[in-house]
């Protein structure tokens, strides 16, 4: 292959707002030729697949954007997910981001060719791609699980999946059912109970829940913040530092600040007691695992439908389910209970370390295949965005990458270290990076040595079930520091721990 036959010097796989964030800052490093592929018809990653009623950020929305290009015009304090559609489109507009974009192209695989110094994309229509450099921005939660319970495909009904709403469907009339308790459920649920004519929502595992301090922003205040960028800068930094202290101090810090975690935990106790009558859906709803295991959520209104004479809380196992229906175990019945349904609904999440770690097959050098060898041995990533044997490769859904805050602050750390990355190969006049062994290993010793004080090991997390854990138990998916740290390393990293050509 000669270097008249690189098609671009960058495919970028996903044009989410982590894509976006890669191409923003491989521009401003004078990398135009750039290809950013989406398996979807349209940009916006998670915020355009999930369109499903009382979809809206879990934190606020000030903290939910680059800071660099913030939004004056939130309608609320958690903006609803439409919005942040509609932010992504600004995005793609303000940075000329379109043009770089192909949508309904789905990648099957990619390999490193040492002797042409590039790397070989292949599509699923049998297209072949060459670029110098390949990043994965393919999101943390891209790949839906889909349960595979006896007799699923024998259901009479509808069966919708979250990541597949249906949009305009009506709920009036229909028993319904919600498979799953995740941060999707939480803000789906009340919104089917408003008009199903009975609802039953099959709990595997309670979440933490704690209130949920939303309100519309007034339009003097959106107005304030255009007019005066400084202070909706000011507004992030104290949600950020709120959200800090809770994930932070309470998760990653629990041997030292057990005290705050188990505060957090509290929270959490007295807003299900105010909402919930019955003491023993309480019960029910209470985790026993501790705060932070799995993600909390916010919401005023997910314990509360529980009150609902229509509203049924199914903690019992499911056997399968039948044209009709789905059958539970019960203890006193020998071929378990049916709960009759017309519609069933899948909050099931994602399959995060199967087959989304990476999403699709990447070979580097010496043959060496990324999903076996994460899989085989341990998922890590240097700084949580490139690994070795792999040159030239960015992958930005990585182990060790996600702050656990916003996901804004994990897409910015990295383009701090592209920025780094890229401005020491123009100096050195090359055109190819691989982290060394050496400086993956130390990296994910220090990160291990530090998430033995979090809430992972130090805590109980028995029964959580949680994604933060990979298939070996390991949690290898937050990056275990504080937002300004995690920043300050990125953009300090040092440039030996790269060999360049």
């Amino acid at each position: 292959m000669s270097e008249t036959t690189i098609d671009y010097e960058a495919v970028i796989v996903g044009a989410g707002f982590g894509g976006m964030g890669a191409a923003i800052e491989l521009k401003r490093q004078g990398v135009d030729s750039i290809a950013i592929l989406e398996r979807e018809d349209d940009l916006g990653g998670t915020w355009h697949v999930n369109h499903y009623p009382g979809l809206a950020v879990d934190i606020a929305s000030v903290t939910y954007s680059y800071s660099f290009e913030p939004n004056p015009a939130w309608s609320r304090l958690f903006a609803p997910g439409a919005e942040l559609k509609q932010y992504a489109e600004h995005i793609a507009d303000k940075y000329d981001l379109r043009r770089h974009m192909e949508f309904g192209v789905v990648v099957d695989e990619a390999a490193w060719d040492d002797a042409a110094n590039a790397w070989t994309v292949r599509t699923a229509d049998g297209r072949t791609i060459t670029a110098r450099f390949l990043v994965t921005a393919t999101g943390f939660l891209s790949q839906p699980y889909t349960p595979d319970f006896p007799g699923i495909d024998t259901f009479a009904g509808e069966i919708i999946h979250t990541t597949a709403w249906r949009d305009g469907y009506d709920f009036a009339g229909k028993r319904a059912a919600v498979i799953g308790t995740g941060a999707t459920a939480v803000q789906l649920v009340p919104e089917i109970a408003r008009t199903a004519r009975n609802l039953t929502v099959f709990q595997r595992t309670p979440i933490w829940v704690v209130p949920k301090v939303d309100f519309p922003i007034p339009a003097p205040v959106r107005r304030l913040f255009a007019a005066v960028p400084f202070t909706q800068k000011a507004a992030r930094a104290v949600n950020t530092s709120l959200l800090e202290m809770l994930m932070v101090f309470g998760v990653l810090h629990y041997r030292q600040a057990k005290p705050g975690n188990q505060l957090a935990a509290l929270l959490s106790k007295a807003h299900l007691r105010t909402q919930v009558r019955d003491a023993e859906t309480r019960k029910q709803l209470t985790p026993s695992y501790d705060f932070g295991c799995k993600r909390p959520t916010f919401s005023n209104r997910y314990f509360r439908v529980f009150n609902r004479p229509d509203v049924d809380l199914e903690t019992s196992s499911i056997v399968r389910v039948e044209p009709d229906g789905i059958v539970v175990s019960a203890d006193d019945e020998t071929d378990g209970r049916k709960i009759e349904i017309d519609t069933l609904v899948l909050a099931t999440g994602f399959n995060l370390w199967d087959v989304n770690f990476p999403a699709f097959t990447i070979t580097g050098r010496g043959g060496r295949d990324l999903g076996k060898w994460w899989r085989e041995g341990r998922f890590q990533a240097y700084e949580g965005i490139t690994v070795p044997a792999f040159p030239n490769f960015l992958t930005l859904n990585s182990p060790y990458s996600y702050s656990g805050l916003s996901y804004f602050t994990t897409i910015e750390g990295q383009m701090r270290h592209i920025a780094r990355l890229f401005g020491e190969m123009r100096r050195r006049g090359s055109d190819r990076f691989e982290v060394t062994a050496e400086a993956n290993e130390k990296f994910l010793d220090e990160v291990t040595r530090r998430l033995g004080d979090s809430v992972f090991y130090a805590g109980d997390c028995t029964g959580s079930r949680s994604y933060y854990f990979n298939q070996h138990g390991e949690a290898t998916l937050l990056r275990p520091q504080a937002t300004l740290p995690s920043l300050r390393e990125m953009e300090t990293f040092p440039l030996d721990d790269y060999t360049y050509a």
